[in-house]
């Protein structure tokens, strides 16, 4: 028999919690065998630091059209990652949505933080329907913020008031799990070596299995 809810609330990221991310996963259909070259152009063209802008509001359309200023002879890859952004997801990280579930069953409260463009997330709701079971979500793109800024975890806990204190927050980055935790929230960082629900039930949450 599951326990009744005690008062913690449960925030996910999403991006290689619940759903694999990775450029490469489009990259590697247009590279093909030239692995070299593709690390290259995602290490110097469209690199991590350049999503981190789309993730902080900026349009994909501006973005493209900067990097291409900058690097012309690479204009077709670069609207590829606009173009063809879908590719770039995975597949689910069924686990943890089957945690996800579970915890909505039982009574939780589900909220998710993410470090993702609003031009991109809410179409990303239809194509994987678990998006949408959350009590609220804070989306950076929207909010002009990224993790590990304190402020978009801030916005997260006054938006839907939220006690640090009583918050588990699961990331899979160091810094945004680190982040967290100088907020007085507890986190897990996950990995594919990690049971999310084996850590979650040594946290004191009563999820079946």
């Amino acid at each position: 028999m599951l326990q009744p809810p005690t008062g913690h609330h449960l925030i996910f990221d999403l991006g290689n919690v619940l759903i694999r991310w990775d450029p490469r996963n489009l990259y590697r259909k247009i590279f093909g065998n030239d692995l070299q070259g593709m690390e290259w152009f995602l290490a110097n063209v469209c690199n991590a630091e350049w999503n981190d802008r789309l993730d902080a509001g900026q349009s994909f359309a501006s973005a493209v059209a900067e990097r291409i200023t900058k690097f012309p002879d690479q204009a077709d890859l670069i609207r590829a990652y606009h173009e063809r952004w879908f590719e770039t997801l995975g597949a689910p990280v069924t686990e943890n949505v089957a945690v996800l579930g579970d915890l909505k069953r039982i009574g939780y409260k589900v909220h998710a933080l993410t470090n993702w463009s609003a031009e991109t997330f809410y179409p990303a709701q239809k194509l994987f329907p678990f998006l949408t079971w959350f009590d609220g979500v804070v989306v950076s793109g929207e909010e002009g913020l990224v993790k590990p800024d304190p402020r978009i975890y801030q916005r997260l806990l006054e938006r839907y008031q939220l006690n640090p204190a009583s918050a588990i927050f699961i990331d899979d980055v160091t810094r945004n799990v680190e982040a967290a935790r100088r907020l007085g929230i507890t986190a897990i960082q996950f990995s594919e070596q990690v049971d999310l629900r084996l850590e979650l039930r040594q946290l004191g949450i009563p999820l079946p299995g």
